[in-house]
């Protein structure tokens, strides 16, 4: 087969590695320069002749990775950073002879939005190659990139499109990657009504926002949200962190015609000022999150998501036990906190929970289980619950959808077991990465690790295809309700559990109900 397929804009040519046939680099959306900077994604222009998609598209401006999770492409390639960075990649096991829009007739399609805590990362990472995924389940693997960034993610009265829609530009291209999917997809053997949209991070904060995104509605059918939750920033938020990048970039005020002047590289450099000192740190210290602007979000997401939004969208959402130890080893003023630094900390991040309070409920459940309460371990535990575990939970009660709930506890081996479960160790296992030698060093190796990843992949895939998790070498996932709470357990032995980790859970519940719908 010559591997050239037609879609709207026009023909592609990909090639097959491995029995895999991958397209690289397909624009989805027009280039967003000049002055379609801070402006809603436009429809690609057609091309004449055939696309060689071959080669992964140049990645959004962003800062040098830190680490080889959020490295552009292959280990020892640094990536080509451009704002022209709206492409996706496709991933197919075979390509229809006449392709079908009939629903059934085509392989469920899996959606990856990256993370990067908003301003860095791509969809071609090379964690998150589809290859793996499409041989052990018949699917189709997406993955995207988007704007990131103050390009991304800058929200501000300034900055306003017509309609009065500010600071979503990363999140309406995702939407506009989806619509392409939908329209598309059927030529490279996927099923356009049966779309599963997934994501780790930044990613999942993504995949949250969309669940409650009138724009998003009816474009995927089930949904995958990894150490997530509704993480967002009210309009007065945005805006104060674009007066910070403007006195950052030298300006005297924050006006489009200004921004439209700065480089992208300054940019960049600017937003990491604003990073290392935002207005109001909170749980979240990131520069950029979606934003509530009232008109692409018109409400808080998980409002939404309670008012019914999302109701025909089935949900996995599950988070790390250790999340926060990725950020521990990378700063060591937060990985050295005594308890009163911890207890600082807590006064600044949560301020609406008392910390004593959180100190004492933790300090209790953790000696229950006979585990470290020195103030860096406590660090990590509430840190890791405050950010995501609870915020997930909070989401999964008010979604009016078949919900599925985890916790991952295996153990990365690296730096002598120092990261425990931490952020994004999941994602090899997801993505069947653990056989790679440089991968292992996170992700440990042998016959346990090889089953908890199968046990993974086919997690994903199973809910992709039937909306159920559960699987033979799984077992039964039960569905999440605020009650039982029934949580698959992934480790060292996968199973069913009601209710883990929950004694200190009381406290974030006594304060941010699982069922409180008023959200600011």
């Amino acid at each position: 087969m010559e591997g050239v397929v037609t879609i709207a804009a026009g023909r592609v040519r990909g090639m097959c590695r491995s029995g895999v046939w991958a397209f690289s680099g397909i624009p989805y959306a027009q280039p967003p320069l000049g002055d379609l900077r801070w402006r809603p994604p436009s429809p690609p222009s057609r091309w004449d002749g055939i696309l060689n998609a071959s080669d992964f598209g140049p990645i959004a401006p962003q800062p040098a990775a830190s680490d080889g999770i959020a490295s552009p492409s292959d280990p020892g390639e640094a990536g080509t950073q451009s704002e022209d960075c709206l492409t996706l990649n496709v991933w197919s096991p075979a390509l229809p002879d006449e392709p079908t829009t009939d629903p059934g007739s085509g392989r469920p399609v899996m959606v990856w939005i990256h993370g990067g805590g908003f301003t860095t990362g791509s969809g071609s990472v090379f964690l998150y190659r589809g290859g793996p995924l499409v041989r052990h389940g018949d699917v189709v693997v997406v993955t995207i990139n988007y704007r990131l960034g103050a390009l991304g993610f800058l929200g501000h009265g300034a900055l306003a499109d017509a309609s009065g829609a500010t600071g979503n530009w990363g999140l309406q291209d995702q939407v506009a990657a989806l619509r392409w999917v939908r329209d598309n997809i059927a030529v490279f053997g996927g099923d356009p009504t049966n779309i599963t949209v997934f994501g780790e991070s930044a990613g999942a904060f993504c995949v949250s926002s969309l669940l409650g995104t009138p724009a998003a509605a009816g474009l995927f059918r089930r949904a995958i949200v990894q150490s997530g939750g509704v993480h967002v920033h009210t309009i007065e938020q945005a805006e104060q962190r674009g007066d910070r990048l403007a006195t950052a970039l030298g300006l005297q005020s924050l006006s489009r015609d200004a921004l439209l002047k700065v480089p992208a590289d300054e940019l960049v450099s600017a937003t990491e000022v604003v990073a290392k000192h935002p207005p109001d740190p909170g749980l979240i210290p990131l520069p950029f999150l979606p934003v509530v602007d009232g008109r692409f979000l018109p409400e808080h997401p998980l409002g939404a998501v309670a008012r019914g939004l999302s109701a025909g969208v089935d949900l996995i959402i599950g988070t790390n036990r250790d999340e926060l130890t990725l950020w521990g080893l990378s700063n060591p003023s937060l990985w050295s906190l005594d308890e009163a630094g911890v207890t600082r900390w807590l006064a600044t991040a949560a301020p609406d929970i008392p910390p004593e309070e959180l100190l004492h409920g933790y300090r209790e459940a953790r000696l229950g289980r006979s585990e470290s309460v020195e103030p860096r371990d406590m660090w990590v535990s509430i840190g890791s619950d405050g950010i995501f575990r609870w915020p997930s939970l909070q989401l999964a009660a008010a979604h009016h959808a078949p919900t599925f709930v985890y916790l991952f506890e295996w153990e990365s081996p690296a730096f002598g077991g120092m990261l425990g479960s931490c952020h994004a160790l999941e994602i090899p296992f997801v993505f069947g990465m653990v056989h790679v030698p440089a991968v292992q060093v996170l992700s440990g190796s042998g016959a346990e690790a090889e089953l908890l990843s199968q046990q993974m992949q086919q997690a994903w895939i199973s809910f992709a295809r039937t909306g159920s998790p559960s699987h033979d070498a799984l077992g039964a996932w039960p569905e999440w309700d605020p009650m039982a709470r029934s949580t698959m357990v992934f480790g060292s032995s996968s199973g069913a559990v009601e209710r883990p980790r929950d004694q200190e859970l009381a406290v974030w519940e006594g304060y941010r109900p699982l069922r409180e719908l008023t959200v600011s």
